[in-house]
């Protein structure tokens, strides 16, 4: 039966009781023999009948030589033998010896004096099976070569998690002597490397047996006391053959270089996951504030908490942008992004809204400069400097900005504006490379932003030329009420060419145009004025529509080869008709009080400008209450839908209840005119009155 376990201590005393036995005599299995001064054998222990095969009821009172040595040596165990018991000098050699079974094994032997307290003398002998000695000692020399060379830290730790063996390298990671580790805790010796994890590591190492493998440990030891260091640290239990717990064997290894190469290595492959995802991202549209916002929202939160799109609001009046030293930054706020409800984002200026930054401000050096600006770590005094005013700046302060970064927009060498970069949750600061992630998105970016500038730019004139080409309010006519509208094109495409016009004739008669210019941009906008211009001068000398369209056909000729529909309609009230031309246009539809809407059946005819055909004139009946509906394709066409079922669409909505006129234009636009129609709409109504 083993001793009971001896209760726990703190090392600075022997344990009071015994202790749990180790196992390392069992696994050598040493045996005991004591020979008399004759050499007979007068004690002979269980371990010496298993390793000689003789039992002790037929070892006790033989001679010890003539049992287990073969003749050919008797003659040196005899002098050895009598050496020993002479001088009392101890003997110990390997020899070998016969066993019961007549086989031969080497033994270690190790012979001593005995005397007893009558003066009689003993000769005691511990022998073991020589391969047996032979392997643990091997297996000693080959532990102690490896722990002593490993290039790795490594250590044991007893039971109370004290220090207890120490290898050379783990003397150079801690900057600590082995003498200085003994009978120490971790936390004694490397206090500023996580000891509280490291002891409650080992602690359930210790308590469980389930090791821990390559946990990774940033701290800081003695030997670099400035530096943190990233370390592999590995914990096993030690279990001795009896399964008496020892301790734990502990290593630790230096990782930093590695554990840098990884970092870096991921934040490479963030990097170009950002720049492959603003590729992908920025420059969707032709939107101005929507491309600035593409390139927010891919800075957040990979690059940034908060993130500011700004441009000098010279550049996107489209005038130049130089600044020069003392010149504030006038700039207008295009895109934010960050945490929603924050302080960082408060202090920030709205999209839309336009701030004047003095010349000291650090964006203003941006953008004065077109070389970034980083601030690694924000001070109290370099708020002042980020910040537009002191109250945005005590907000960055509340938020904890301590990193800053301003990069400029450059697009074909004209410095745009400003990428603003700000970190108040991500602890890291901006360093070298976030400066070039930054300047690659912002480089990526600018192109798209300069395009949408200069489209927004044409997109303005073509709109304003447009607006000021087509009538104001329509003159008001004898039997006539008129309605209308005119819905430009989507910011995503240009400004088309869709005109339409009301023109007072005499004897109280009034033409009616709808037209649509094919093409986009400023071009079909001066095409439509032109044509405009020409329909109003051909009005007046009161021709039958037909001949009108042939004059605009060969006007529209002339113009580079434009092309363009139209359908004009002269309204006589006193006749109560309309005589109708139709240059390859859709259909007018007619509403009549007590009948379905009708599309007016007309010689499709040709678009204006491509010459040589005839036009027909076809006269329709138009009495008081009756309504005729002009429009342009943008009202009706779809990516999704046939013609036939949007001009259904439009014949139903005009089924409805009879409706003041502006409440019919607005119901047809709201409900016919697509979001992903890019394409401008002219929407004419006129309803015949009684003349008094």
């Amino acid at each position: 039966m083993s001793a009971p376990e001896a209760p726990a201590t703190d090392g600075s005393e022997p344990p009071r009781g015994p202790v749990r036995p180790g196992g390392l005599l069992d696994v050598l299995g040493v045996a005991s023999v004591v020979l008399d001064a004759e050499g007979r054998i007068v004690l002979w222990s269980p371990q010496a009948e298993e390793l000689f095969g003789y039992t002790a009821q037929e070892a006790l009172g033989r001679h010890a030589a003539r049992l287990m040595v073969h003749e050919r040596h008797l003659e040196l165990v005899g002098r050895l033998f009598a050496d020993v018991m002479r001088t009392g000098e101890s003997w110990a050699g390997g020899f070998p010896i016969r066993r019961k079974d007549g086989s031969t094994r080497l033994v270690e032997f190790r012979n001593m004096r005995l005397l007893d307290d009558r003066g009689d003398v003993y000769a005691l002998g511990l022998a073991a099976d020589q391969s047996t000695v032979r392997r643990l000692e091997q297996d000693v020399a080959l532990s102690e070569r490896m722990v002593k060379q490993a290039p790795i830290g490594l250590a044991v730790l007893d039971p109370q998690l004290r220090f207890v063996s120490v290898n050379p390298a783990l003397e150079r990671l801690n900057g600590v002597t082995a003498e200085q580790h003994m009978g120490r805790t971790p936390a004694e010796v490397v206090p500023l490397l996580a000891s509280d994890a490291l002891d409650g590591a080992a602690r359930q190492v210790l308590d469980t047996g389930t090791p821990l493998i390559d946990e990774v440990v940033v701290g800081r030891t003695p030997a670099d006391p400035d530096t943190d260091h990233t370390w592999s640290l590995s914990l096993f239990r030690l279990d001795d053959v009896m399964e008496n717990v020892l301790g734990v064997a502990l290593s630790l290894v230096d990782i930093t270089e590695q554990h840098r190469a990884s970092v870096q290595a991921e934040a490479a492959r963030r990097r170009l996951a950002v720049i492959a995802d603003a590729s992908a991202r920025i420059g969707t549209t032709l939107e101005l504030e929507r491309t600035a916002s593409e390139l927010a929202e891919v800075a957040v939160p990979e690059l940034a908490d908060v993130v500011a799109v700004d441009l000098l609001d010279a550049v996107v009046e489209g005038r130049p942008s130089t600044l020069g030293p003392t010149e504030p930054a006038v700039m207008r706020a295009l895109a934010l992004r960050g945490e929603s409800d924050s302080d960082a984002l408060r202090a920030a200026d709205p999209p839309g809204q336009i701030a004047r930054y003095a010349p000291d401000r650090l964006v203003t050096e941006c953008v004065r400069t077109g070389e970034a600006v980083l601030v690694p770590q924000v001070k109290d005094d370099d708020l002042p400097r980020i910040a537009r005013c002191p109250e945005a700046a005590a907000l960055l302060g509340r938020a904890g900005l301590h990193s800053y970064l301003a990069v400029p927009l450059i697009a074909r060498g004209e410095v745009l504006g400003a990428l603003d970069l700000k970190r108040t949750r991500n602890p890291a600061p901006f360093d070298g490379d976030d400066v070039l992630l930054a300047k690659e998105l912002a480089s990526r970016a600018s192109v798209q932003i300069d395009n949408a500038r200069w489209y927004q730019n044409a997109r303005n004139t073509a709109l304003t030329l447009q607006r000021s080409l087509l009538p104001g309010r329509p003159p008001v006519t004898k039997g006539l009420e008129v309605a209308y509208r005119y819905q430009p094109a989507g910011a995503t495409s240009e400004v088309g060419g869709d005109w339409f016009d009301v023109i007072p004739l005499e004897g109280d008669k009034t033409a009616l145009v709808v037209g649509d210019v094919m093409g986009s941009g400023i071009s079909a906008a001066a095409t439509m004025g032109r044509l405009r211009t020409a329909t109003t001068t051909l009005a007046a000398l009161d021709l039958d529509p037909a001949l009108l369209l042939e004059h605009l056909d060969k006007t529209t000729s002339a113009l580079n080869h434009s092309i363009a529909t139209c359908v004009y309609a002269v309204h006589n009230p006193h006749l109560r008709r309309c005589r109708i031309a139709n240059a390859g246009h859709l259909p007018p539809v007619r509403v009549r009080p007590g009948r379905p809407p009708e599309l007016l059946d007309l010689p499709t005819g040709v678009p204006l400008g491509v010459g040589g055909v005839e036009f027909t004139t076809v006269t329709v009946d138009f009495e008081p209450g009756d309504e005729l509906v002009f429009y342009t394709d943008g009202l009706v066409e779809t990516r999704h839908h046939s013609l036939d079922e949007r001009l259904d669409a439009l014949l139903a909505l005009l089924a409805g209840p009879v409706r003041p006129l502006e409440e019919v234009c607005d119901l047809l636009l709201r409900t016919l005119h697509h979001p992903d129609n890019h394409d401008d709409v002219a929407l004419l109504i006129a309803r015949a009155l009684e003349l008094p």
